[in-house]
């Protein structure tokens, strides 16, 4: 760890997990509660990706080279996890630069999947200011369902139902990956599974960030 990087983001509240598990609704909703600035990772995507460099995040020129089905039918679920340029952590640092850059005097809540706990782990001022969260495959398909967004990315190729099957169980993958990292890391997850009300998983993410006794 470079000396003073968790003091330059003292301020910064960390919620990661898995996609469909809930953070960005649980992010606004205690930003909005404790009087925290809102940075969400998935908004500044396509930014990043026209600020990227290739030799900076070569997966994300090669993903960016295919075509929808080459992206999702034609590869297998590992080989999806293994290449994909937000899994592997490409552009983490266009994160952090994007957070340098906002005023330190208010608290920042930063949250998406791509807040990998390996890179956040050196930033962190204390424990208690990272959170994980881990849906189980039945909230993460219940909820993709009510927003529809992974059918838009699905229904874009030729086998829309082979494509659908292969995003669910890359991101499955996924957070069996995070669930690893964050118990080998003793970083805080919350499982997230269908008989979590949101009111109770904003208290338990509350707790765990510590926001509970501001």
């Amino acid at each position: 760890m470079s000396p003073g990087r968790d003091a330059a983001l003292s301020h910064v509240y960390w919620i990661g997990g898995g996609s469909g598990a809930g953070k960005s609704t649980i992010a606004r909703r205690l930003a909005a509660r404790h009087g925290l600035r809102l940075y969400a990772t998935d908004d500044v995507m396509t930014d990043h990706a026209r600020r990227a460099s290739p030799e900076d995040c070569p997966a994300l020129a090669e993903f960016a080279a295919m075509d929808m089905d080459e992206r999702w039918c034609h590869r297998d679920p590992v080989t999806m996890l293994e290449t994909f340029h937000w899994y592997r952590g490409e552009g983490f640092g266009l994160i952090v630069e994007d957070l340098l850059r906002l005023p330190p005097d208010r608290g920042v809540i930063a949250e998406g999947f791509r807040l990998l706990p390996h890179l956040v782990q050196p930033w962190l001022a204390a424990h208690r200011r990272a959170v994980w969260l881990l849906p189980t495959p039945e909230f993460r398909r219940a909820a993709f369902e009510r927003r529809g967004s992974l059918w838009n990315i699905a229904g874009r190729t030729s086998d829309p139902d082979r494509a659908l099957r292969n995003l669910f169980e890359r991101d499955r993958l996924f957070t069996d990956r995070l669930a690893v990292e964050t118990r080998r890391r003793h970083l805080p997850a919350i499982r997230v599974d269908t008989s979590v009300t949101e009111d109770a998983l904003a208290e338990r993410v509350a707790a765990a960030l510590g926001l509970a006794d501001r």
